[in-house]
């Protein structure tokens, strides 16, 4: 009997050192880095590529759910996603340097957006969608740090999130990063045209289009054979499109149609975009037009995706 428990005693402590290694946050090292003088207006143009005012500006009302902001240079924070899991909150990611990320060095901020790491060394959850920023460049994360250090520091705490277990406990996000974070940027297809290849950097990355445009499975990873075919809000409530060429996704949507939606949030049925797609396609008014079109030929590129059809609105569009 004791021979059984010292053996039950080794195996604990074995299967101990074995989640700590596995789960232990992996991050770039300073030498990763290129040498780079900073470009702001690059840096300016990767914010709205990006979003980032769509989740960490605050909310207009006292919803912290309220998609509306005043100010898209705001990022104060407090807006909350409900999600499966539970409910997150949005940090402050502005340059204040008690609340925000204004003592943040230039490594620590491409480790948290391409690493999902922490300047503490703290697992961020997917609710980020480091998944997407690691197919970034390092120019381009490191022109948009310099960008959001020349915005106005704002003092604000924000909550910490409310998460069931096992969920609050970040360490184990190490596994999940195992099966859904492989740290690779985004490589251009020799076999596609420069324009299609522009377009799938921004998709794939600043602009992280799959993120709420894929289904995902049980452990919240996307799946990554049914990618940009549509699946339920990760918020909870509704159906994000298909934007794979089928036809339950965007087949009878030309080129055209698609780069002046994104310009103008007009459909081509003359329907608006709604929802969350609303902040998106502002973000996307910002781009060129010719950053726009090669985001519409990446889009028509892609195999085309049965997904599931949701039910449509009156007027016949889903967004």
């Amino acid at each position: 009997m004791r021979r059984l428990l010292w053996a039950l005693v080794l195996l604990a402590v074995l299967g101990a050192v074995v989640f700590y290694v596995l789960t232990a946050p992996r991050t770039l090292e300073a030498s990763a880095l290129p040498k780079h003088t900073p470009d702001v207006e690059n840096g300016r143009y990767m914010y709205f590529a990006g979003g980032c005012a769509s989740c960490h500006a605050p909310p207009a009302s006292q919803d912290c759910a309220d998609l509306k902001t005043e100010d898209k240079l705001n990022l104060a924070g407090g807006r909350c996603l409900k999600t499966p899991f539970g409910t997150f909150y949005v940090p402050n990611i502005s340059p204040d340097k008690e609340t925000g990320i204004g003592g943040w060095t230039d490594l620590q901020f491409v480790n948290a957006m391409m690493r999902g790491v922490s300047p503490s060394g703290a697992h961020y959850y997917p609710a980020f969608p480091f998944t997407s920023y690691q197919r970034m460049r390092y120019e381009d994360v490191l022109d948009l740090k310099a960008f959001i250090d020349t915005l106005k520091p704002i003092r604000s705490e924000v909550p910490d999130h409310d998460l069931a277990l096992p969920f609050r406990l970040r360490r184990g996000l190490g596994l999940w990063k195992l099966l859904f974070l492989d740290g690779k940027q985004f490589q251009p297809d020799p076999g596609k045209s420069e324009k299609i290849n522009r377009g799938g950097y921004l998709v794939e990355g600043p602009a992280h289009c799959g993120e709420c445009h894929s289904p995902r499975n049980v452990l919240g990873g996307v799946v990554q054979s049914a990618k940009f075919s549509g699946g339920p809000n990760p918020e909870g409530e509704g159906y994000i499109p298909n934007i794979t060429p089928h036809k339950n996704g965007i087949a009878s949507w030309s080129e055209e149609d698609i780069a002046y939606s994104l310009e103008s949030g007009f459909t081509p049925s003359f329907d608006a975009f709604g929802g969350t797609m609303t902040k998106v396609q502002e973000n996307m008014a910002e781009l060129t037009k010719a950053d726009r079109a090669a985001i519409a030929a990446y889009l028509k590129s892609l195999p085309a995706i049965a997904g599931r059809a949701p039910k449509k609105k009156a007027g016949g569009e889903t967004y």
